[in-house]
């Protein structure tokens, strides 16, 4: 079991390394293959929350992002707490959980395939914000993962990128602390939080990511990007039509 988990996020590392994201994504579709989603999402708390407080303090100017997006903030705060959908380890909602994520992990890929065709939503920020976040923390607890539709919103903002990468940070940080208060407080019966699997888990994380940035310069970004996009979109789709029954 140490052995599957090392080598997950040695993956998932190395892939966010690369391209700069995918680190929750791809641990969860992949560790969901032998383990509850619950259980999954307990073993993301430390990797998460320690890659993206890097990913936040890389540059400075955190208060700032603080001050104007608080909305979106406190809507996933709301969110995690006040979910419209079936959350991890509640009473008969594995199947739920597990076809939600695949949708999600499909949706996250072709989101990555076609984001150069995002419409500029700036000018929609001030309402759309609170609405956001509220649905990434709802689906944040409810799948593990926080990407859709926070990332897309995000990048929609047309921010520069050190803002964009900052701001990402920010959401993945305020969602991973909301999903940790989440787990610790709704525990699965005899399946309790295992921080030492997931501070190990940190370790490969890690060495995945340096991993990663060598390789950034090694291979064409847009060419990698590509093929793990379209692995997310054939992995989301396959664990759906898994969940129900068709294969």
């Amino acid at each position: 079991m140490i052995g599957f988990v090392v080598g997950v996020f040695a993956i998932a590392g190395m892939i966010k390394g690369t391209i700069g994201l995918g680190l929750p994504a791809v641990s969860m579709g992949l560790l969901s293959l032998v383990i509850s989603p619950f259980q999954a999402a307990t073993l993301l708390i430390i990797p998460s929350m320690v890659t993206n407080f890097w990913q936040l303090f890389a540059e400075g100017h955190v208060w700032r992002l603080v001050c104007r997006f608080y909305p979106l903030l406190i809507g996933i705060v709301v969110g995690s707490i006040w979910s419209i959908f079936p959350t991890l380890g509640h009473a008969n909602s594995s199947f739920h959980t597990e076809a939600l994520l695949g949708g999600m992990l499909a949706l996250y890929g072709l989101y990555g395939l076609f984001s150069k065709s995002m419409p500029n939503l700036a000018t929609h920020e001030k309402w759309l914000s609170p609405i956001v976040g509220y649905l990434g923390g709802a689906l944040t607890v409810a799948t593990g993962v926080v990407v859709i539709p926070v990332v897309p919103y995000l990048q929609s903002l047309q921010l520069k990128r050190d803002d964009l990468v900052q701001s990402l940070g920010l959401a993945f940080t305020v969602s991973t602390l909301c999903l940790a208060v989440f787990l610790h407080l709704n525990p699965v019966e005899n399946t309790p939080i295992d921080y030492k699997l997931s501070l190990i888990a940190l370790i490969p994380a890690l060495m995945g990511m340096w991993m990663g940035t060598k390789i950034r310069y090694r291979i064409p970004e847009q060419k990698f990007r590509k093929v793990f996009f379209c692995g997310l979109v054939i992995f989301g789709i396959y664990a759906v039509l898994h969940q129900l029954g068709v294969i």
